[in-house]
């Protein structure tokens, strides 16, 4: 069985290029060449993605915000304003017992459910 070298062949053409300077480099010293850029670009882009990302933060929260009892019952109401106690009795004095079940009217081509 053959042995084969393991040095790899590099043509002379590639002798001068920057490449082949930065890959013998490279093999010396691993760590300053390749790791700490890679590093450092991964603490760069925190600090840069941080300020964008409370930006988002933000704009949800002035969007999204506590809401106090009086809005909770005005919304969806055009606002008008409603007493609880005023709601109580007037619900109360409907008549809750007669009511008859309608199946509401399906879109054409949907399936209704009946088998």
């Amino acid at each position: 069985m053959a042995v084969f070298p393991n040095k790899k062949f590099r043509g002379s053409a590639d002798a001068g290029t920057f490449a082949a300077k930065y890959r013998g480099l490279m093999a010396k010293h691993p760590f300053l060449l390749f790791g700490l850029p890679f590093m450092s670009i991964i603490v760069a882009g925190s600090f840069v993605l941080t300020p964008a990302t409370a930006v988002r933060y933000e704009k949800h929260d002035r969007r999204v915000r506590q809401m106090t009892r009086d809005e909770e019952l005005g919304v969806g109401k055009a606002g008008r304003k409603i007493n609880i106690k005023d709601e109580y009795y007037r619900l109360a004095a409907k008549d809750l017992d007669d009511w008859e079940q309608k199946r509401v009217k399906r879109l054409p081509g949907e399936h209704d459910g009946v088998l």
